[in-house]
């Protein structure tokens, strides 16, 4: 995936990639163009200067220097001359050729500027020229500049790009900060971004807008829960109550008892599910403190302590590898225990006599890493989609598991920014990781 500045700042290059490439395809042609027009322009120049200085000076100064009625000058290089001598025809000349000329028995190749003009009844024509080596010398000088000049253009043009669409995409990035990682809406940051363009004022207004929708259809939800949840505990504890009652009574029969104890657990069932519901409830109103400093590896260890003789019944190994001291600051330790609780009790509920439930921790970069791993049955595709739904991932539905335990897991998890990452295979196993939030 590539980030939107990138986007833009890649296609302004491209642009100008392609306008580049049609411009150099077409540059040869116009620096020739140019270069010729200035060439011209330069011998014109020295033609108007020459004609200036006979003007001044008179012809005969440059004339009689010459035996043969001709004047010639040529710098040392013989990249440029000048040239003036009498001729006998009348026509009128004012043109620029190429064409070869010796000078001191070498010949060489020249743009000339032929140009006639009367001076005392005699015709006299006057030649400017220069070689075609320098012109094409300075030719490829000026491809060489313009080149560098483009390279240049284009590296500044794309750092300039980048750098604007950078600033100018700064609030979508203040959107998506505020968004990442929020777990309730109900901690959203509702300032208005302030803002100049009215495409992310409108985007911020209805994210807003929604969030502040959904705050509300959550906070209906939990009062519904925890009003229906106490309303429920009520008849509970008087239905356990009589039945408690009614089993004392020594004159009932076997039948009736062992009716009487199912119901009894059927309403244990119903209320630790209540139980569960208003736990999650609280979490995600945040009605626990975050006030201790929970060592990580004690957690883990006395929970190992406790599940181990039930993992023993079962036939399976609970182990521990290296636990790193990790000390997690600002958090609720009874919600951490229960976290972890209920990873590894089901782990070893679904794990088959013989397999193992293995728990780790170590540092992974600046995150701390534990990691909860069972040999057993696996989690399906369709099991993982729908892992930590309430009451959809009871992974074994004969037993007594109201398939609401990853769900506490997930909302304790959630409650202190912890991310949980699950790993499967069927018949192989599952892994749990919790990568605890950095600086914690």
């Amino acid at each position: 995936m590539i980030k939107l500045r990138i986007k833009l700042a890649l296609f302004n290059l491209l642009s100008k990639v392609i306008f580049t490439i049609a411009f150099l395809l077409f540059m040869p042609w116009l620096i020739e163009r140019i270069n010729l027009i200035q060439v011209d322009s330069d011998l014109i120049e020295k033609r108007e200067k020459v004609i200036d200085l006979i003007s001044r000076a008179g012809i005969e100064p440059f004339v009689v220097s010459d035996s043969g009625n001709v004047f010639g000058s040529f710098n040392i290089l013989k990249e440029e001359y000048v040239s003036l001598e009498r001729i006998d025809q009348s026509e009128d000349l004012n043109f620029i050729e190429v064409t070869p000329r010796i000078i001191e028995g070498e010949e060489i190749e020249y743009r000339v500027l032929n140009y006639s003009f009367m001076v005392d009844g005699n015709m006299y024509l006057l030649e400017v020229g220069k070689s075609l080596d320098s012109i094409l010398h300075t030719r490829k000088n000026i491809n060489k500049v313009m080149l560098v000049f483009l390279v240049f253009i284009i590296l500044i043009t794309f750092l300039t790009d980048l750098q604007y669409t950078r600033v100018l995409l700064k609030p979508l990035d203040r959107i998506t900060a505020k968004l990442k990682g929020i777990s309730n809406p109900s901690i959203f940051d509702t300032t208005p971004l302030e803002t100049t363009t009215s495409d992310f004022a409108s985007l911020d207004s209805a994210i807003r807008e929604m969030m502040a929708h959904i705050d509300e259809l959550f906070r209906k939800e939990k009062e519904i829960t925890v009003n229906i949840s106490h309303e429920l505990l009520t008849p509970i504890s008087v239905l356990r109550s009589k039945l408690e009652n009614i089993l004392m009574q020594k004159k009932l029969s076997y039948d009736i008892s062992e009716k009487i104890e199912e119901s009894l657990k059927t309403l244990h069932r119903l209320q630790s599910l209540v139980n569960s519901l208003l736990l999650i409830a609280r979490i995600e109103s945040r009605q626990y403190l975050k006030e201790d400093t929970v060592s990580v590896d004690a957690v883990l260890s006395e929970i190992i302590s406790e599940l181990e003789p039930i993992a023993e019944d079962a036939g399976l190994t609970l182990r521990q590898e290296t636990f790193d001291n990790f000390q997690f600051k600002a958090a609720n330790r009874s919600l951490i225990f229960s976290m972890f609780y209920n990873i590894v009790n089901n782990g070893i509920k679904n794990t088959p006599s013989g397999g193992e439930v293995v728990i780790s921790s170590h540092w992974q970069n600046k995150h701390f890493l534990v990691t909860i791993a069972d040999s057993g049955t696996g989690i399906s595709d369709e099991q993982m989609k729908i892992l930590f739904s309430r009451f959809r991932t009871r992974l074994d539905i004969s037993s007594n598991n109201t398939g609401i335990g990853l769900a506490i897991s997930k909302s304790i998890a959630d409650f202190h920014e912890i991310e949980i990452n699950v790993t499967s295979e069927m018949q192989k196993g599952t892994s749990f990781s919790f990568m605890f939030p950095e600086n914690s």
